[in-house]
């Protein structure tokens, strides 16, 4: 305990690799919010801000959706998983992370893998809606930014119960050299592709951040040297990926939590699979099915619900 040996995920028939898992709930899966959420606005201790959808369902329970890398929360796996929570008697809160809105933030901190001062935000927003029980997703980027957040707050939230997490890039290096492989050349340049726009933007705002290596850059270690690192108080990269990897406190987190990375990943290495670390862990589950891509789990051509969704909503189920 507690390493999970359930396979039941099976991909639809024509998703026939990680790759397509990965691509095609992002291009053609249409769902709609399952209601006009409140568009809230949230001051930061810093003086910045940034936006979340609530989704107020009048319940004592709330779950937090954290989004991946250039995510949002309108995207179609947020959307997913807010439905199949809000069907089923919970608050929702989709949280867009500093830029991630389609505006500029006021500072010159925008996100990353280990930010957790902003998901305290919004921890502390769903607790003055007056509610019991508060449970955290996090998909890829989102999922190692919620497990830092369990494992290395000086101070979790009592009413923080359980968390789960999908395709979790645990060790950032290694998986920053995995998606900058040859394979995954799609995905890396379409991420450099709106980091670069959102530098741009800051640029012309901040005028200590330097354009000169920018047009150089060609993958995501060398755009956390000189950006990410820099920006957010880091030394450089390999500062920032030991201060942020989510496996190295694993160890230290106390409530239920779900990890479900599945084997197929093109984006994640092996080290994101950490089977020996947590076989004894007495909170953290591992899930590792054969398929699945990257935050894929689709099962459906209709707007059913898919297998990831399901399984966080069993899952919470189970343990709050």
């Amino acid at each position: 305990m507690p390493l999970v040996n359930d396979n039941s995920y099976k991909p639809l028939f024509f998703l026939i690799n990680g790759h397509f898992e990965t691509i095609y709930p992002t291009f053609f899966r249409k769902i709609s919010p399952p209601c006009t959420p409140n568009t809230i606005s949230l001051s930061t201790p810093d003086d910045d801000y940034f936006e979340l959808d609530y989704y107020d369902n009048n319940s004592a329970k709330t779950i937090i959706i954290s989004h991946g890398m250039e995510g949002n929360s309108k995207k179609p796996y947020v959307l997913g998983m807010a439905r199949i929570f809000y069907e089923n008697g919970w608050n929702v809160i989709a949280w867009n992370y500093r830029g991630c809105n389609g505006k500029m933030n006021n500072s010159i901190k925008s996100y990353h893998s280990g930010f957790t001062e902003d998901l305290e935000v919004v921890i502390k927003f769903a607790d003055i809606q007056s509610v019991d029980k508060i449970a955290l997703i996090g998909f890829s980027l989102g999922g190692n930014l919620t497990l830092k957040y369990l494992g290395d707050s000086q101070d979790v939230h009592p009413k923080v119960k359980a968390a789960a997490t999908f395709s979790v890039p645990l060790d950032l290096y290694k998986g920053a050299i995995q998606i900058s492989t040859r394979g995954n050349v799609v995905y890396s340049k379409r991420f450099l592709r709106t980091l670069k726009k959102k530098i741009l933007g800051k640029a012309r705002k901040f005028h200590e951040i330097k354009l000169d290596k920018l047009p150089k850059i060609k993958d995501l270690k060398s755009f956390d040297d000189y950006y990410t690192a820099p920006m957010h108080g880091f030394k450089d990269a390999m500062d920032y990926y030991q201060s942020c990897s989510a496996i190295n406190i694993l160890d230290k987190i106390t409530i239920p939590t779900l990890i479900v990375n599945a084997k197929n990943d093109p984006f994640l290495p092996e080290e994101c699979y950490p089977i020996a670390a947590l076989k004894n862990h007495k909170y953290v589950y591992l899930q590792t099915p054969d398929r699945g891509g990257h935050v894929g789990f689709c099962t459906s051509l209709n707007g059913d619900f898919y297998w990831s969704e399901i399984r966080a909503l069993e899952f919470f189920n189970s343990m709050i």
